[in-house]
């Protein structure tokens, strides 16, 4: 055999070693491999209308421009998903006052959850508890779930964080974020905070009619302001009163506290198909109650109900019109309701006032703002 061709095939079987070498595992990015890009945090200031309530208390330094950055990034960033479809943002949509507009949503495989995407508008002042049914306490603590939840983005953390390590722009926006000073510092706990900064930001712009009219920039008309007596009980004795203020008063138009208001009949506690906040607490008076969502934006939010089971308002006034159905648990202003409007019904014109109220929470400005929208 001549020399050339001895050489030619130890390079031949040389090389088809090499080609049948299983795959090389990535080598993680070298410690410290962020240190060269500048950490200079500059605080957020969360700005709120004059006549909203003080800010619940927030961890100075807790809130920083690229926290507020990324955690937009992440909230809007299908890469969270499984097949990379879906994002915190499929069901928490600008246009619908950060609702996706659905009785229930589907979440990457086409499976439908039971409960009805809720606004992120003024969560920042949630002081009890987040979801329907309470069962998450903090944002940060809310936005680990849907990641691994199977029925919404069926991923698991592990894959996430190391999507994030190996993209091109993430590991220098947590740098940014929280000072860390290599790729393997990245965690599910960083990217949930990142979020909670980004949601805490979604607050009222102040320029709805309701906001307007409190500062004398704006009069409400004849039905807009007959609506507002009825919502907060200021009526005469031949106008109904609709008992709205007790779970849906103050500037933020909710207490956030929990209530059973009738939407399903019951014989006894354990009869509630859905829980709610009792499937949380454990505890049977618990049973059917739900949290009493905002009601401002609430002409974009529709369907309307922790289910989505009313598509309009005046479906939901008729509901409270009734009184709702009996059950154990039920709240007793839904028996007051049901008692006076027996005799002291609602009508039409009274329910349209009622209405006219509620758009003059309408706040167009807050859902089109910049800074809420998709940075991609």
């Amino acid at each position: 055999m001549k020399p050339y061709f001895r050489n030619f095939l130890f390079v031949f079987f040389a090389m088809l070693f090499v080609a049948c070498e299983p795959d090389e595992q990535p080598k993680p990015p070298p410690a410290g491999d962020l240190e060269s890009i500048s950490y200079d945090p500059q605080p957020y200031t969360i700005e709120v209308p004059d006549n909203f309530p003080n800010l619940p208390f927030i961890e100075p330094g807790s809130m920083t421009v690229d926290g507020v950055e990324l955690g937009r990034h992440l909230f809007y960033d299908p890469i969270l998903s499984a097949d990379f479809t879906q994002s915190c943002s499929s069901c928490h949509l600008p246009a619908g006052s950060f609702t996706d507009n659905l009785a229930t949503s589907a979440g990457i495989d086409g499976v439908n959850g039971t409960r009805s995407s809720m606004s992120l508008l003024n969560i920042v002042y949630n002081d009890e508890a987040l979801f329907w049914d309470g069962r998450a306490i903090t944002l940060e603590e809310q936005a680990l779930l849907p990641v691994e939840d199977p029925i919404e983005l069926h991923n698991t953390w592990g894959e996430v964080v190391d999507r994030f390590k190996a993209h091109d722009t993430y590991p220098e926006m947590f740098r940014k974020a929280f000072g860390i000073k290599d790729s393997e510092e990245i965690t599910k706990e960083l990217a949930a905070k990142a979020i909670g900064q980004f949601e805490k930001t979604l607050v009222s712009s102040g320029q709805s009619k309701f906001d307007r009219e409190k500062r004398g920039e704006y009069f409400f008309n004849d039905d807009e302001l007959a609506g507002e007596l009825m919502f907060n009980d200021q009526t005469d004795e031949t106008i109904p009163e609709m008992e709205c203020a007790h779970c849906h008063g103050g500037e933020l138009f909710t207490t956030n506290e929990f209530f059973n208001n009738g939407l399903d009949a019951a014989n006894s506690l354990d009869d509630f198909i859905d829980k709610g906040l009792g499937a949380v607490s454990n505890d049977p008076e618990d049973n059917g109650r739900f949290r009493a969502p905002t009601l401002r934006n609430i002409f974009f939010t529709a369907p309307y109900m922790h289910d989505g089971r009313f598509e309009t308002l005046e479906e939901v006034i008729d509901h409270y019109a009734t009184g709702g159905h009996v059950s154990p648990s039920i709240d007793g202003l839904m028996n007051d309701l049901r008692n006076q409007h027996n005799t002291k019904p609602v009508t039409e014109e009274q329910k349209q006032q009622l209405i006219a109220f509620l758009k003059t929470l309408n706040d167009v400005k807050f859902m089109e703002n910049p800074a809420h929208q998709s940075p991609f």
